[in-house]
């Protein structure tokens, strides 16, 4: 670390990533700042950024990468910036990150999936039905 690194002001990222291992992934989303990796958990952690822009990208990865999103912000010195993350429900969607509590992306598409199952058990066991009645 450079004498001017060491000087310069700092402030701080107040990253809140919502959901669980439970909830989301196994694997918690990984976040760069600026293009540098930065270790991250699931809910609230507070990251030491430079004073000035900084540029961060998360992303989220099981099969594949996906639920990516991106978010500028000018950070004071001393200032706590509050950062909100939701990776989406399915893998084929963008996850969402701003400034305040972020919805989780693809709850259509999982409603969808999970009414096409319901219409299926539904016909079923009407043909089961129709079947024990002939």
């Amino acid at each position: 670390m450079t004498e001017q690194s060491a000087a310069a002001p700092l402030g701080t990222i107040r990253l809140t990533i919502q959901g669980s291992v439970m909830t989301s992934n196994l694997l918690t989303p990984t976040l760069r700042i600026n293009g540098y990796p930065v270790p991250t958990r699931y809910g609230t952690q507070d990251l030491p950024v430079y004073a000035g822009p900084n540029h961060l990208d998360m992303e989220a990865q099981w099969m594949r990468t996906y639920g990516q999103a991106a978010i500028d912000t000018t950070v004071a010195p001393g200032q706590v910036v509050e950062v909100w993350y939701a990776s989406p429900l399915h893998q084929f969607a963008r996850g969402n990150i701003g400034f305040t509590k972020q919805p989780r992306p693809g709850m259509g598409c999982v409603l969808v999936l999970l009414g096409f199952l319901a219409l299926c058990l539904v016909l079923v066991v009407v043909g089961l039905v129709a079947d024990a009645l002939t």
